[in-house]
């Protein structure tokens, strides 16, 4: 992820070890890695992240390891075709364009902790001159053409997770990988601790009541409900079904759905637009019978919504990078 390239090189800075951050800077047609792709090049040929892996990473690596060398940045534009890829698999048709800083970490240990931390929405970028700065949020709607790269970061979207049972214990970790920020709710705090859960998943443990009724984040939020059991999958819902969740999915069978729906209806609970908007049964159908399959693809589902909902605000400044021509 991206936060961790950042935490890289404030670690990096703060060890004065010189490395080189590689960085895609646009894309034309198909292509292994999307614009503001990013890896970083150490001396001894470690890679950390991805700017597409195959024969456009090795070509980056060596420019890179000359730059380190050099101390001097470099640029590159490669064509994806059949000879430059045909080896690697990297015959997508497109064009990349990128650049090598060498010796990023100079930029310092409180410039990139600051970008690895993604607490409240920043922009930085990287000038002609090839140096990295910290940009005004305006910067991003309309590029000034001192600017090579510029890109916004926003805080993750949050996932809530009402459950702490096995299928919670495995997506919780997947989704921190996938840049969700993870919050688990349960009334058993024999279940919901870290003995079970990542150190990063925050955990709130208590009455249903007051859990269901936890101040909602300032980001997008995502809700998935995985209870122990149909009675407190209702309960959560009753409550979760009329907050502002960008995307709400809970565990269950096509007959639970439809008993839960007959039931808020028919007592007042919800309307039928509220129960359309929940997502039962959640995830992807891939056949999955195993817990991690489950999580996965209740996961993909939740990238899916996650995209979605960035084409719905593109051109607001939430987690937008432009290209400076």
């Amino acid at each position: 992820m991206t936060d961790s390239i950042f935490q890289s090189l404030a670690d990096a800075a703060r060890k004065g070890e010189s490395v080189a951050l590689g960085i895609i800077t646009g894309v034309q047609g198909s292509s292994p890695q999307k614009l503001g792709a990013k890896a970083l090049f150490h001396s001894d040929r470690r890679i950390q992240g991805t700017l597409g892996g195959g024969c456009l990473e090795a070509e980056a690596q060596r420019l890179a390891l000359h730059s380190l060398k050099s101390g001097r940045p470099e640029t590159f534009e490669l064509v994806l075709d059949h000879d430059f890829g045909w080896d690697d698999g990297l015959i997508c048709g497109g064009k990349v364009l990128g650049v090598i800083l060498p010796d990023a970490q100079k930029a310092g240990e409180a410039f990139w902790a600051g970008l690895a931390a993604r607490d409240v929405a920043k922009s930085w970028g990287v000038r002609r001159d090839f140096t990295v700065a910290l940009a005004d949020m305006e910067a991003t709607r309309d590029p000034a053409p001192d600017w090579r790269y510029l890109e916004t970061l926003t805080p993750p979207c949050a996932l809530w997770i009402a459950g702490s049972g096995h299928i919670a214990q495995a997506v919780a970790p997947l989704a921190l990988q996938l840049d969700f920020a993870v919050t688990v709710f349960d009334d058993r705090p024999e279940l919901a601790n870290h003995t079970f859960f990542p150190k990063p998943v925050s955990l709130r443990t208590g009455h249903w009541g007051e859990l269901c009724a936890a101040p909602f984040p300032g980001v997008p939020t995502f809700g998935l409900i995985v209870t122990r059991g149909h009675k407190h999958d209702a309960l959560v819902l009753e409550t979760w079904i009329h907050r502002p969740f960008a995307f709400l999915g809970m565990i269950g069978s096509r007959r639970k759905a439809r008993t839960i729906s007959e039931h808020f209806l028919r007592k007042g609970m919800a309307t039928e637009e509220e129960i359309a908007r929940v997502a039962c049964p959640v995830g992807l159908k891939i056949r999955s019978q195993s817990v991690m399959e489950i999580a996965v693809d209740i996961m993909a589902q939740y990238i899916d919504k996650r995209a979605g909902l960035a084409d719905r605000i593109r051109g607001s400044t939430a987690g937008r990078i432009e290209l400076v021509e």
